[in-house]
């Protein structure tokens, strides 16, 4: 805006509409508006009145103006205020592109987790190797997606396991391969950083070649292992199994230069166990809002659809919820329960479908890539996420209640430490975990009261939008910057 030398000095103008009127506009158009007023050229009360000074009156229309339209929005500040706040605002020269080595014992186009690292590092210039499973035989061995090379060096092609030795000898061979990959890669071309992601904890080890060599290796626990392997098997927590775990675990957490941990509930119990508190940070898995977005509704065939989308494994409940759906499917007969993933317990829960005689009404289907899950879920009328409040599902972050929450679908939700820790009924309807009931008392209510499902999705989606990805990727990237700057490598 003009300052008040031009406009009232030069231009002559007698009053202060054009600060007014351009002010409006600027602010109607989503600007920043900045005035200079200088004090020698303001006549204030009882002052002498001359071709050099202007009245006060008019800088005094223009802040009552800012006062009654803007005063949540306005800064009157005075330079030292101004120039404090951008102090550390200092121009900071953009870091050279950096190559990161990534590594997870999953499909990466179906881990959302993992894919927003991935992509991050690669939309502001840094190369990433990406070693991942090969969940199909039609999927290639290697594709590029811009900055990404993924490499997918191992075959899963269903996640069968029954029993802990198969799942270890697995694991075992892509710790291997991945080794071997990793040090052969280095030698051609160093690595600056090596973020592994578990499960399992000693994947960090593939990493031992770039370490030696200066590389930094940072360590992301989406699972607490002990908790985890226990719980998929059967094992008991005072077992030899489960100590021998834990032994692993603090030794991996000691080899890894900086460990990210999945929730803030884990942080306390992961740290001490490891000796790693120093070492530690949190990052949730933060729903990615340009993939889960609202978006206009493609599906026009009068039925109700309730979707789970994700692993099929016993902490994750879905015996309750198809129990639950019998009754669901009772008072709405055009209700289907619609399952997306895959898992050792597949099996058990299709021929519970059966016996339970919901065939027709409970349909399963194969795990889908990020993008492609994120619109079938657009198209559901509810979501539902009835873990089991055992060890382990009692405290392991669940992404797709946010994924639904951004998408603006409600979402049933069981009661677990978790989950309510980050959540409370007005973003989700909670139900006792377990309670087949109880969950179908919540979905049954969400389906019929369209204000409150209104109200619910509104909420949801703000929060969503508060906490997504998009407002903690700088904090990742600056992690990755720090660990590999010349002042913690002298550290």
């Amino acid at each position: 805006m003009p300052q008040d030398s031009t406009l009232f000095l030069i231009l002559q103008e007698t009053s202060p509409d054009i600060w007014l009127k351009k002010l409006d506009w600027v602010a109607q158009h989503g600007g920043m508006a900045l005035v200079n007023v200088h004090p020698d050229y303001v006549c204030f009360e009882g002052g002498r009145p001359s071709v050099r000074t202007y009245p006060a009156a008019f800088y005094e229309k223009l802040l009552l103006h800012v006062r009654e339209k803007y005063g949540q929005s306005a800064w009157c500040c005075l330079p030292k205020e101004l120039a404090a706040f951008a102090v550390p605002l200092k121009l900071r020269l953009r870091p050279k592109p950096k190559r990161v080595c990534m590594l997870s014992y999953s499909d990466y186009m179906e881990d959302t987790r993992v894919m927003r690292y991935a992509e991050a590092l690669s939309e502001r210039g840094d190369r990433v190797d990406m070693l991942a499973l090969r969940p199909k035989p039609e999927c290639p061995e290697h594709e590029t997606f811009g900055n990404v090379n993924l490499f997918r060096i191992q075959s899963r092609f269903a996640k069968s396991e029954r029993h802990p030795l198969a799942f270890l000898t697995r694991l075992i061979r892509f710790l291997f391969a991945s080794t071997l990959w990793i040090a052969r890669e280095h030698a051609r071309e160093r690595y600056d950083c090596v973020h592994i992601h578990n499960v399992p904890d000693f994947l960090v080890f593939a990493a031992l070649w770039p370490k030696l060599n200066g590389a930094k290796v940072i360590l992301d626990i989406h699972d607490i292992v002990p908790e985890f392997y226990g719980n998929k098997f059967g094992i008991k927590e005072d077992s030899t199994v489960i100590s021998m775990l834990k032994w692993m675990e603090r030794v991996s957490a000691g080899f890894a230069d900086h460990v990210i941990i999945a929730n803030h509930l884990w942080i306390e119990k992961y740290s001490s166990r490891t000796g790693a508190a120093g070492r530690c940070s949190v990052v949730i898995n933060n729903v990615d809002t340009d993939i889960f977005r609202p978006r206009p509704r493609v599906r026009n065939d009068g039925k109700i659809i309730i979707l789970f989308p994700g692993g099929l494994q016993k902490h994750q409940g879905l015996d309750i919820a198809i129990g639950a759906f019998c009754r669901i499917s009772a008072e709405l007969p055009n209700a289907e329960f619609h399952i997306y993933g895959d898992g050792n317990m597949k099996e058990a829960w299709v021929d519970l479908c059966d016996k339970l005689g919901l065939s027709g009404k409970v349909r399963f289907f194969k795990p889908l890539p990020v993008r492609e899950i994120a619109e079938v879920m657009a198209n559901a009328d509810l979501g539902v996420v009835p873990k089991r409040a055992d060890s382990f599902g009692n405290e392991a972050y669940s992404t797709k209640i946010m994924e639904f929450m951004s998408l603006g679908i409600p979402v049933v939700v069981s009661k677990t430490k978790i989950d309510q820790y980050y959540f409370n009924d007005s973003l989700v309807c909670f139900f006792e975990s377990g309670d087949r009931d109880g969950l179908a008392e919540a979905a049954l209510r969400i389906l019929r009261d369209g204000e409150l499902r209104r109200s619910m999705v509104v909420r949801a989606s703000e929060y969503a939008v508060r906490n997504s990805w998009q407002s903690r990727k700088a904090d990742y990237l600056k992690l990755v910057d720090s660990l590999c700057s010349k002042e913690h490598k002298r550290a």
